[in-house]
């Protein structure tokens, strides 16, 4: 028995170790990803408990669609919350972008594919002059977007005209959202994205190693990435039991995907979490900071404008609200909650997509549940009211221990 208890107590000390670096990864905002995923499991057990419908394949497929959008905006949103700067025009910008492409599709006749590409390109010009008056004359980021927000608000209204409404019946751009794969692609777009995202692992590991940096285990590597596999492979297995998977799903996740790597694998990429870290040290180190900047409000912009374009598509019709209501408040509440900072330097492309899923998955449980507008926006409040502090408190934690 005391040769046992003996065997016993290192495996006991690894555990108890374990725990211990989880925990101080937690307290300092280091393992937000885990810390998302577990609110999520929360969230989906309370609402399962109070409506089964909320897990049934349909209603998880929906979760999926209505915040495809919101998600797409929340990558844009990211790359400027890594600069420490804000974004205040992101949902006017997907408004005004989308009702020009309805205008252009329906009273214009023009071509879907081109009138999405106009709008794209309407949303990068929006973010040049954004990042062209936050670097030439030093105006403050959210004076700047909240002006043109609401400069674009009119416009929108004065390219709507009196109707206010424009239904969209063109394929191209409805298909966005409503064209769902058979099970059988569905199987093997989540076989090459899962060997994408362990090749793009394995690359930036021997890139790591290359240049002399820590690089974790290869086991610790293969478990996180075998994590991610078995989610996409839950994700498509749960789609094909109702619809199938959406193209839109995709769409998001290879948006994704490119802004990790551009973000996390590239020169450029480094050079925003330089700027967004300390910008002073930046341009002393060679970084032109106001071109950093400019072309990330383009980015931000036209992720902003991609998202709309996905909510004209989802709703098949663009209208005065488009681009209004609680979606600016989504598009930056979502990050936030998944561990970006808001200060800058800090935080990664997936939390748009976690934290559209917490944002979301409250949303969609609270309607199903047929709770009040008032009810939805105080919970939405308080959970990002929480977040920004929770960051708060970690960032000054990760100040103190230096």
């Amino acid at each position: 028995m005391g040769a046992e208890q003996k065997a016993a107590a290192p495996e006991h000390k690894a555990a108890a170790g374990m725990l211990k670096e989880l925990g101080r990864r937690l307290a300092q905002g280091e393992a937000g990803p885990l810390l998302v995923l577990l609110m999520v499991s929360v969230i989906w057990a309370f609402f399962q408990f109070q409506n089964d419908r909320f897990l049934s394949p349909g209603n998880l497929t929906n979760l999926m669609l209505q915040q495809a959008a919101v998600a797409t905006i929340s990558i844009g949103v990211v790359l400027i919350l890594l600069l420490g700067e804000i974004d205040l025009s992101v949902g006017a910008v997907s408004g005004f972008c989308s009702s020009v492409m309805a205008v252009m599709i329906v009273s214009r006749g023009l071509s879907p594919l081109l009138a999405v590409l106009a709008a794209l390109g309407l949303g990068m010009m929006i973010g040049l002059f954004n990042g062209f008056m936050v670097t030439r004359f030093r105006i403050p980021s959210f004076v700047v977007t909240l002006a043109g927000s609401l400069a674009l608000v009119g416009l929108q209204l004065y390219v709507l005209g009196e109707t206010g409404t424009v239904n969209l019946n063109a394929d191209f751009v409805i298909n966005l959202t409503y064209y769902y794969f058979p099970p059988v692609v569905g199987w093997a777009i989540a076989a090459a994205a899962i060997a994408l995202v362990f090749a793009f692992a394995l690359i930036g590991r021997a890139r790591r190693h290359a240049a002399g940096l820590r690089v974790g285990s290869l086991r610790g590597l293969i478990f996180k990435n075998a994590l991610v596999g078995a989610a996409i492979g839950a994700l498509v297995f749960i789609v094909n039991q109702d619809r199938g998977l959406p193209l839109v799903v995709c769409i998001v996740f290879a948006l994704a995907l490119i802004f990790s790597y551009f973000t996390e694998r590239t020169r450029f990429g480094r050079h925003i979490f330089a700027v967004g870290g300390n910008d002073e040290a930046a341009r002393r180190a060679g970084i032109k900071i106001n071109h950093v900047r400019v072309i990330v409000f383009m980015l931000g912009s036209t992720l902003a404008a991609s998202g709309g374009i996905l909510a004209a598509s989802r709703l098949r019709a663009v209208n005065q609200s488009s681009g209004g209501s609680d979606l600016l408040l989504m598009a930056i509440a979502g990050p936030v909650i998944a561990g970006t900072s808001l200060f800058g330097g800090r935080g990664s492309v997936w939390s748009a997509l976690l934290g559209a899923l917490v944002i979301g998955s409250i949303a969609n449980g609270m309607n199903l549940l047929a709770f009040e507008s008032s009810v939805k926006y105080i919970v939405t409040g308080t959970v990002l009211i929480a977040a920004v502090t929770l960051e708060a408190v970690t960032r000054m934690r990760r100040q103190a221990s230096r």
